[in-house]
Parts: structure tokens; C-alpha cells; sequence
């Protein structure tokens, strides 16, 4: 398991954004397509036992866009949209907007030199050079001198472009299990596979319970000295199916909301540090709770992988399954970073600078589609499982 912040405002949008389409416009939630035929990625569900301070929602049910957008984006109830507590912070980021509007600005003067329409985006080439040029000036209008070197650039380019504060609207806890489990569940036999996935869904909930019984707390008094129970946590829960390279990769994203009610009821937020803290306690009991459910379901039989470094972790595989499948079907990762590494290098050459991390997402999502042998629009299960066959 691995956890990450999302920040207010649209922090979110990406665990919606392959399902939102299937929205209703109308009641808020529909019934959705089949699962094994609909086109993209089966929708989220709720999650989660602080659901009973939330009306008119129970565990399981669909997701919408919507009701993602009230709670993550706004602290607010997922159906009514009214406060759930305290608002999100608004921080003043008045310079990093002065940023961002120069560069909008100097997009749209080169757009209108070239005869292009305003909104139209350039490359992520002349993006970063205009970024890298707006940061320049302002360095050199705040220290009175050129940046050292293309790390001192860098750095005031990241602090001018970056919020300096966000609030945190929730965490995204991503369960994915060992690659010889994706590579089973991806060609074994329809009924077997569903029994894989069931057990993963499972592991996932037991992970969770957990969390809710040793990790979840909130804090009340003065600087937050006193620790409270909580009534448990309000997520949604979004199993994908594949990588972004299109090979079989079962796992899921839970979005934990930062709301949650004390016993007698408060909204409060997350005490964060608690549960980064037991993040690998989380991924054990996920990882433990998977291994023994199958063992028990299928029979399989999990023994450590061969040649782990012995300052890492073992990793447990399922026996008999290809270790040259597993390979096969993470091969596309190494192509990308090998890729994206030639980028990046590339990309410091031509600006005398490195990326920043929003720069490296995008030449990340560059080499991606740079090293893809073709592109394909979403596919359902059932198209997935014959390609992978």
C-alpha cells in the first residue's frame, strides 16, 4: 500500500475522471453499465464505517463526480452539499498566481504572433521555456543577479509556481498486490479470477478495518494536544484494472476524506501523522490478509522471490507462476524510465535547467506514450482478458 495527499480543490480528479462520463446528470447516481462489458474502468463505491454520519449514502453505494466534488473538493456532504465542519483553509498564493498569470499571458501573446487560437496549448517544449524565462526575470529581479547554476533556477521556479500552502481535502491509499497475482488473475479462467478478485477486494477491506480500529484519530483542545477516537473514516474505493502501459495490473485506490466525526459527532480532520506513520503496518495487513485468503480460496502457495537485496523487504510471489511472465508484463515500466530518464536529460541540456516535479510528471506521461507500440481507447474487461490471454 502506498498513501498520498490530495489536495482541496481538484486533487481528486483523477480517480473519476475514466468514470464520470457515466454519471447522472439528474439523481446523482445511476446504475451503471455491466461490469465485464462497460467500456474504462468499473465505477467507485463508498466506503468506509464514518459513512453512518453521512445521510442518504451507505457503504457500496455507485460514486459520482458530483459527490466526489462536495466532499474532496469542498469539505462538504457528498449529497446535500452542505458543511461538514470547517471549511478547507483558502491560502493567499497571490504570487505564485502573479506566476502563473505571466506566463498565461505570454502563452497567449505567442499564440496570437503565430495566428493560433488563445487557447490553444503549446508544446511542453515552449512551456517550460516560457516558465523557465518568467522565472529568470523574477530571480533576477529579486536578487539582483543571474541564478548561479540550473539548480538554483530550478529551485526559484518550483517556489514560484508551486502554492505554498494546499489544504489537504484527503489521502489516496493505493493497494496493489505482488505482479504474480495480476498475472494469475489476468489469464486464469473467468471463475478463478473472480475468486482473485474477491480476495483482493477483501485484503483491501481488512487493511481498512484496520486502519479504522489502530490508526484513525483526530485531535481536539488546544494545538490539537488531545487525541481522539474517531466513528471511522467516509472513502471511495476505485479498482483499476490495468498499468497506464495497458498490462495487467489489479489494484485499487482508496480516497480517504479528511472528515471525520469524533464519538460525540464533531467534524474534524485526520491526524496525519499517525496514520503516515503506520503506512507499512497498513500495506502488511493488506499483504498478509491477501496471501491468506487465497492460500484458503485457491490453494496457491506464496514463497519469496529470488534475488531480494537483503536490506529490502522480501516479496512473496505465488509458486508456479512464470517469473517471464511477470517480467513480460513489467517490462513496459523499465522501457519508460529509461525513456523518461533520456527526456529529462534532454530537457536540462535545452533549458539549463532541471524539471521541476510538475515538468516531470509531464515528461513522465512523455515517455509513456513516446515507448507505447499504439494507442487504444478504454476496453472493457472482457477485451483486456483476451489481449493479456
Amino acid at each position: 500500500m502506498t498513501l498520498h495527499k490530495l489536495s482541496a480543490g481538484s486533487g481528486y480528479e483523477y480517480l473519476t475522471r475514466q468514470v464520470a462520463a457515466l454519471d447522472s446528470t439528474e439523481k446523482g447516481r445511476i446504475a451503471l453499465a455491466d461490469y465485464y462489458s462497460a467500456k474504462g474502468e468499473s465505477p467507485g463505491r463508498w466506503v468506509g464505517s464514518g459513512l453512518v454520519g453521512i445521510d442518504f449514502l451507505d457503504d457500496g453505494d455507485v460514486v459520482t463526480a458530483e459527490q466526489m466534488k462536495h466532499l474532496f473538493g469542498t469539505g462538504s456532504h457528498p449529497i446535500t452539499g452542505e458543511p461538514l465542519g470547517a471549511a478547507y483553509k483558502v491560502y493567499d498564493n497571490s504570487g505564485v498566481d502573479g506566476f502563473n498569470v505571466e506566463v498565461a499571458r505570454r502563452i497567449e501573446s505567442l499564440a496570437e504572433e503565430s495566428g493560433r487560437p488563445g487557447k490553444l496549448q503549446p508544446s511542453p517544449a515552449v512551456l517550460a521555456r516560457i516558465r523557465s524565462e518568467v522565472a529568470r526575470e523574477r530571480f533576477i529581479s529579486e536578487h539582483d543577479r543571474e541564478p548561479a547554476n540550473a539548480r538554483e533556477l530550478s529551485d526559484a521556479l518550483r517556489r514560484y509556481s508551486r502554492p505554498r500552502q494546499t489544504a489537504v481535502a484527503g489521502y489516496d491509499l493505493t493497494f496493489s498486490p505482488v505482479k504474480s497475482v495480476s498475472a494469475l488473475w489476468a489469464v486464469a479462467p473467468r471463475e478463478v479470477a473472480e475468486v482473485i478478485e474477491a480476495a483482493h477486494d477483501a485484503a483491501v477491506r481488512d487493511a481498512l478495518a484496520f486502519i479504522e480500529r489502530e490508526v484513525l484519530f483526530t485531535r481536539e483542545g488546544r494545538n490539537g494536544a488531545r487525541q481522539v477516537e474517531t466513528r471511522g473514516l467516509i472513502a471511495t474505493a476505485f479498482t483499476h484494472r490495468d498499468s497506464r502501459a495497458g498490462d495487467p495490473d489489479l489494484h485499487t485506490h482508496v480516497a480517504v476524506a479528511n472528515k471525520v466525526q469524533t464519538r460525540e459527532g464533531k467534524w474534524l480532520s485526520i491526524f496525519g501523522k499517525v496514520l503516515h506513520e503506520h503506512v507499512v503496518a497498513a500495506s502488511e495487513t493488506y499483504n498478509t490478509a491477501l496471501e491468506r485468503r487465497l492460500t484458503e480460496a485457491l490453494g496457491v502457495q506464496f514463497a519469496e522471490r529470488p534475488g531480494t537485496p537483503r536490506d529490502q523487504r522480501p516479496v512473496r510471489e505465488i509458486e508456479g507462476v512464470d517469473r517471464a511472465l511477470c517480467e513480460r508484463w513489467s517490462q513496459r515500466r523499465s522501457a519508460i524510465v529509461t525513456r523518461q530518464r533520456e527526456l529529462s536529460r534532454e530537457f536540462q541540456k535545452g533549458h539549463g535547467r532541471p524539471p521541476t516535479p510538475t515538468e516531470a510528471v509531464a515528461l513522465a506521461q512523455q515517455a509513456n506514450l513516446e515507448t507505447r507500440d499504439a494507442k487504444h481507447e478504454p476496453r472493457s474487461y472482457a477485451d483486456q482478458r483476451t489481449e493479456w490471454r
